[in-house]
């Protein structure tokens, strides 16, 4: 055989797989490289089957990136769809495969990628084999899904799950005319991704779109009608009308081919590698939804199935494989998606994440403009920025609105991974014109309220801490600065809370602290802040401003429209 010549045999066609056998043709053109995939298709975005079934993306075809004549006649891959890899025999460097007509044979390596991805996690359920009961893995559950919908035409959909793929679909099934339900039994939407006070802005978006949420609620099975369709979803406490259901509540590495193998499975279930995607054997590389990744904050392996990090991780092993040293030096969990009007992402730690790594936090959360206030276009921002208290090292970053959230966190993100503290990102060069920005960007706003913080300049209360002492604090006094209007049409309902329009503060001074504690608020938290410099000016001694304020209230607020 040419020395050059390397025998690479890759199992998986989703993102992972392609991308290696690419970039390895790219690095060695000598080698002979294969990809196996179980299913019929290879190189698809499942990522975007959410919006095929909404419409979206209206031709299935657009959602393969590449066919296997592509890789057979551009790059001389060979492509084995529908057929499965069995085992692997390491001693033999061999992989024994089966096609679907059942002959078998078996094929020799000295590379092997493993690429087998994740399935998502299906619960013992009562009833989950009901027709109309369906995941979201593949591009034949998508076109299952919209089948359906055309054919049955469901007028009722329950969601189980409340996660990325859980929203998604919510928007996909409203689009189609569906009424919707998503049940949860977490707190709050997205609680792997966001703390709870940013979530508040996804759960209210939601509820504004129609969207029946049921949180704090473990699913317990279906029912169905005697034609074996689903009818109902049932819950701990109540039952839920429906003519379609998604089961949505995370997805499961795909570890068995490696662990039968004898590789190395990691804490987090997921398949162990090193930083050059090397598993417990150094022959065979793995990669994407079945592996874990080093957090570049904590160190710690964690499992965060993503497909820009399934790219990167293709590059990688494909460089490898060829010849090269690459390496992958390890994730922060970026990410975002779409969820009807808004987009919501998230980088690095929570800062609830962050307390249970041990870290004291410091943290901010603004609701500036995307661009100039005063351009036409502009929308509200709200981000939170998440530090160290003791060295104002940037450790995550949330950020939800209509525009300009994929610039902020990946901002963030860059920062998150120079090691920056908030000093730094608060003097970022970035760029600014009215049409595209403020003069001061929204994650300059948060980084310099997270300084002041850490000056003790300013003095802020969380949600939950003010919920806390509202339930049993008595001498506290929490003062809404907004306008009569803005009171009117929201606010939060409680004995101790008193209006005082910003303006009229400096003019009441000390008599609103008379020895309380007092609490400023407003919709943004900007007014509050001011309010609380202007009652120190006044001689008051313990005033904090509301973090996020109304906007990120994840608590009852009394609208206009309740009597």
């Amino acid at each position: 055989m040419h020395a050059n010549r390397r025998r690479i045999v890759i199992v998986g066609g989703g993102a992972v797989g392609p991308k290696a056998a690419s970039r390895a043709r790219r690095v060695n053109a000598q080698s002979d490289i294969k990809i196996i995939e179980k299913g019929k298709y290879i190189s698809y975005s499942a990522c975007a089957m959410p919006y095929y079934i909404s419409g979206n993306i209206t031709d299935s075809r657009k959602l393969i990136a590449r066919r296997p004549e592509y890789f057979r006649e551009q790059l001389d891959i060979d492509v084995l769809t529908e057929t499965e890899v069995t085992s692997v025999d390491r001693s033999a460097s061999r992989v024994q495969c089966r096609e679907a007509d059942g002959k078998e044979f078996a094929l020799p390596y000295d590379a092997l990628v493993i690429a087998t991805g994740a399935e998502p996690f299906v619960p013992p359920l009562e009833g989950r084999e009901l027709m109309g009961i369906f995941r979201l893995k593949g591009i034949p559950d998508a076109m299952a899904i919209w089948d359906y919908v055309k054919k049955e035409e469901p007028r009722r959909a329950a969601i189980v799950g409340a996660g990325l793929v859980g929203l998604e679909m919510a928007e996909a099934f409203k689009t189609r005319g569906l009424a919707v339900t998503i049940v949860e039994m977490l707190d709050w939407p997205l609680a792997a991704l966001l703390d709870f006070e940013i979530a508040t802005i996804v759960r209210r978006h939601l509820e504004e779109k129609g969207v029946h949420l049921v949180f704090s609620q473990k699913a317990t099975g279906f029912e169905g009608t005697p034609g074996g369709r689903v009818k109902r979803l049932k819950t701990e406490s109540e039952t839920i009308d429906c003519d379609i259901a998604l089961i949505a509540i995370g997805i499961r590495p795909n570890t068995s081919l490696a662990a039968e193998a004898g590789l190395e499975i990691g804490p987090t279930r997921a398949i162990s590698v090193n930083e050059f995607l090397q598993t417990s054997d150094p022959a065979i590389y793995a990669g994407g939804d079945c592996v874990e990744c080093r957090h570049l904050i904590t160190g710690n392996p964690v499992f965060v199935p993503l497909g820009s990090t399934a790219n990167k991780h293709g590059r990688v092993i494909g460089s490898n494989v060829a010849g090269l040293t690459n390496s992958f030096p390890g994730i922060l969990g970026t990410a975002i998606a779409k969820v009807f009007d808004i987009a919501i992402a998230r980088t690095g730690l929570t800062e609830k994440e962050a307390e249970e790594a041990g870290y004291k936090v410091v943290s901010s959360t603004v609701s500036p403009t995307d661009i100039a206030y005063y351009f036409p276009r502009s929308e509200t921002i709200t981000l939170k920025l998440v530090a160290e208290a003791t060295t104002g090292k940037v450790l995550g970053a949330q950020c939800v609105g209509k525009a300009g959230v994929a610039k902020r966190i990946d901002v963030a993100a860059t920062a998150i991974s120079c090691g920056m503290n908030v000093e730094q990102l608060a003097n970022l060069d970035l760029a600014y014109a009215p049409p595209y920005n403020s003069s001061m960007d929204p994650i300059h706003d948060a980084a310099n309220v997270v300084r002041n913080k850490r000056d003790g300049i300013a003095r802020s209360i969380s949600p939950q801490e003010l919920k806390k002492k509202m339930n049993g604090e008595k001498d506290l006094l929490l003062l809404d600065v907004r306008s009569e209007k803005e009171w009117q049409q929201t606010r939060i309902e409680h004995p101790k809370i008193r209006l005082v329009p910003v303006n009229q503060v400096p003019k009441l001074g000390r008599e609103l602290c008379d020895e309380k504690q007092v609490i400023t608020l407003c919709r943004e938290s900007v007014r509050a802040y001011r309010a609380q410099k202007m009652l120190e000016r006044a001689g008051c001694t313990d005033v904090r401003f509301l973090d996020g304020s109304l906007l990120t209230w994840p608590y009852d607020l009394k609208t206009s429209k309740q009597k």
